[in-house]
Parts: C-alpha cells; sequence; structure tokens
C-alpha cells in the first residue's frame, strides 16, 4: 500500500457560524458571528502542534435558519461533503455556535463525523436526536445567555444520552451568547475539547469523566 503524503491531513474540523432564526438574505460581508469564530480557527491551527489538522468554515446562501426550511442544515451539509471529497474519509469534528450549534446537531449523523462540539447551541424543544447514537457531544454554554437557553441545552443532552450519544454539558460561569465575556475560557476549553475528541491530546478530565456518565453530569468552569 502506498503510504500517505506528509501532508495529507489526519483528521479535519468544520466550523458552523450562528445566524437569525429569520432571514432569507444573504450573509452581509462583513459578517460578525462569522468573524466571530476566526479565533477558534487561529486556536486549533495553534494546538494542533505536529498533528495534520485540517480547518475550514461553512459558508451559508442565508442569514437565517427559516423555518422548516432549515437552510444552514443544507450549507451545513454541503460543506462536509465537499470537506470529505477533498480530503478522504477523514474523522470529523463539528464546532457550531449558536444556529451552527444546531445545524451541526442537525448533520453529526454523517458517516464521518466523529463528535459536535456545541457552542451555546441552539436546541429547541423536538430537535430530532435519533441519528446522534454513537457519536460524542459536548455541549457549552453560559449562565449568561440571553438568546439561546442552557437549559434547553441541558435537556438536549439528556434527550441525546437516552438514544446513545454519549454527551455533556460544560456550564460557563458568566459566560454570555457572543462568548465575549470569558473569551478565552472559551477558546481553550472548546479547543481542547476538540482535539481531545479527535484524539490528538487527552480530553480535559472532567469532561471525559462526564461523557462516561449514562444519566450526563454538568461541569461548570
Amino acid at each position: 500500500m502506498t503510504p500517505r503524503p506528509t501532508s495529507t491531513p489526519e483528521a479535519a474540523v468544520l466550523l458552523l457560524h450562528g445566524g437569525r432564526e429569520h432571514g432569507l438574505e444573504a450573509p452581509p460581508p462583513l459578517n460578525l458571528p462569522g468573524r466571530r469564530m476566526i479565533p477558534f480557527r487561529r486556536a486549533l491551527r495553534r494546538a494542533a502542534g505536529s498533528h495534520r489538522l485540517a480547518v475550514r468554515t461553512a459558508v451559508y446562501r442565508h442569514r437565517g435558519w427559516n423555518g422548516s426550511r432549515a437552510d444552514p442544515v443544507e450549507d451545513a451539509l454541503g460543506a462536509l461533503d465537499r470537506l470529505v471529497a477533498e480530503l478522504g474519509p477523514l474523522p470529523v469534528v463539528l464546532v457550531g455556535h449558536s444556529m451552527g450549534g444546531r445545524a451541526a446537531l442537525r448533520i453529526a449523523g454523517h458517516p464521518r463525523v466523529r463528535a459536535v462540539v456545541g457552542l451555546a447551541p441552539w436546541c429547541p424543544p423536538g430537535e430530532p436526536v435519533e441519528h446522534l447514537a454513537g457519536r460524542d457531544l459536548v455541549l457549552l454554554h453560559g449562565d449568561r445567555d440571553r438568546t439561546t437557553s442552557p437549559r434547553a441545552t441541558r435537556e438536549f443532552a439528556a434527550r441525546a444520552r437516552g438514544a446513545d450519544a454519549r454527551a455533556c454539558v460544560v456550564g460557563i460561569d458568566g459566560g454570555d451568547h457572543a462568548m465575549l465575556r470569558r473569551a478565552g475560557t472559551w477558546h481553550t476549553l472548546a479547543t481542547s475539547v476538540t482535539l481531545g475528541l479527535l484524539g490528538f491530546a487527552p480530553l480535559p478530565p472532567a469532561v471525559e469523566t462526564a461523557l462516561k456518565q449514562p444519566t450526563g453530569a454538568e461541569i461548570q468552569v
């Protein structure tokens, strides 16, 4: 068997930024939710060290979820399929903020997805969970979030565990929806969890323990 070139990535991360509940217009050139993910992309690339990690960002056609249209889901799935077509059958972790977290959870049944890291994810009641069996879900949520609900995130994680996913919630004391308060904690924790889920580094011990709990546990940082 011919060895892979040393430049071939070992794994990939797909970043999915936030958006609005409704909005059929295209995202503006200065897309603040998209720019908010730049520090996460930089942190992941720095922390990967000698590991060959590809980091990609999904591009949305519309600003909103738009009800049953669920526009970001189609865009996220298209981005994931293009990533796999480009790089081959690599393990992928999805890192999604807010609306992007909801989209990430929706497409996590894709065969190349190993795990989802949700950042203040939007988890309304009734979101499907059956496709999450066998996946690792680490959902980070600040207690000062007034846009998406930390309680709904905890309820979603409990339902996902009932569908045979490994899921835990990390509560960030003082964290807000834009992840500006305690920004360093958001960046560091999301990065360490993502690399841990890919096997590039040990998972934070509290997260590893919580993922093994059949009834779940919430970690506070």
